[in-house]
């Protein structure tokens, strides 16, 4: 799927800007396509926009009304629906990253099908995608993977495009699940699909390139989380990464909404991953660790940093606190 810029970023009636965390990381990382927002009564969300209406952002020229906030059960309700079909009558196309179908609500499927107007719900793919094969492929990919779900993957992987493509290299950001499709504008959410299709969509996405390019592929899941790894490993294959950064977040005392399992040894991690790697990629390699250090002072975090790098031998970086110069530099 590909969507139509610049945005109207809708947030409802959001209960608190944890419930907006996909349209803040669209907004941190593609300001210049996020035109305003539009919030409903008693939306407690603020992204920092302009308040703009349907009307208003028409004139300005957006194209997709994003709703880029999540409710309970991941549901378009009656609130939304009207303001959606008035989006739609006024042109916009709308893409969703909830789990709910936009077009399972009859009023907003009728409308769109009216106005000619595309409703994009990006947790759920439009293409069928063919089983990987494996074979190597010209180009180069690079691959953030976890300790644990949500640790920084995508923001690593956005922060190492952004340093390659500010030094002139050739580097493209792949997404792969609904917020990095929001910022990218394009991509797979690969944990919908279906499992034995999930290397093949990976190298639908992140296909054979230039031998100088590199696709920074964004990661999901980790091998050593007991709901994701499948995720995790079915994108491992289908990246055939060169290079892996592995993201890793000190102050958890337990895997994401799994209290019974500790977090895995970072040297046990990597050896995991790298196992893995190399099953479409002989030659695949670390190239650094990003830590995300928010829940430490700043001399912790340094302290950290530094430990870290010392003990494996890689450059070891907070992409917020310190940049990811030193990871690109070891490319």
């Amino acid at each position: 799927m590909k969507l139509q810029t610049p945005y109207l970023m809708f947030l409802g009636d959001a209960p608190d800007q944890l419930a907006a965390k996909t349209a803040q990381g669209v907004v941190d990382w593609r300001p210049d396509i996020c035109i305003g927002q539009l919030k409903l009564e008693n939306c407690k969300a603020d992204l920092g926009l302009a308040d703009l209406s349907l009307a208003d952002a028409a004139e300005k020229g957006a194209k997709t009304l994003i709703v880029g906030v999540a409710n309970r059960g991941g549901i378009i309700s009656d609130a939304w629906a009207q303001t959606i079909i008035d989006a739609i009558e006024r042109g916009f196309d709308i893409a969703s990253g909830l789990h709910g179908r936009l077009a399972d609500t009859p009023a907003i499927a009728a409308a769109a099908k009216k106005h000619g107007c595309a409703l994009y719900d990006v947790r759920h793919p439009t293409e069928s995608f063919h089983v990987a094969v494996g074979a190597k492929r010209s180009g180069k990919r690079l691959l953030p993977v976890g300790t644990d779900c949500s640790v920084g993957k995508m923001y690593t992987a956005l922060a190492i495009e952004k340093e390659m493509s500010g030094r002139g290299l050739k580097a493209t950001f792949r997404a792969t699940g609904q917020t990095g499709i929001f910022i990218a504008g394009q991509g797979v959410s690969v944990d919908a699909v279906v499992a034995d299709f999930i290397s093949g969509a990976t190298e639908a996405i992140a296909p054979a390139n230039d031998p100088d390019h590199w696709d920074i592929i964004e990661g999901q899941g980790s091998l050593f989380h007991a709901s994701y790894a499948g995720v995790t490993m079915g994108l491992i294959h289908g990246a055939q990464p060169d290079a892996l950064v592995l993201c890793h977040e000190p102050t958890r005392t337990h895997m994401r909404g799994l209290p019974d399992f500790p977090l895995p040894d970072l040297g046990l991690c990597m050896e995991a991953n790298l196992m893995a790697a190399k099953l479409t990629n002989p030659d695949a390699r670390f190239v650094g660790i990003a830590i995300n250090t928010k829940g430490l002072d700043e001399t912790a975090a340094c302290e950290m940093l530094d430990d870290v790098a010392a003990k494996y031998g890689l450059p070891t970086v907070d992409p917020v606190r310190s940049g990811v110069a030193a990871i690109v530099d070891n490319l």
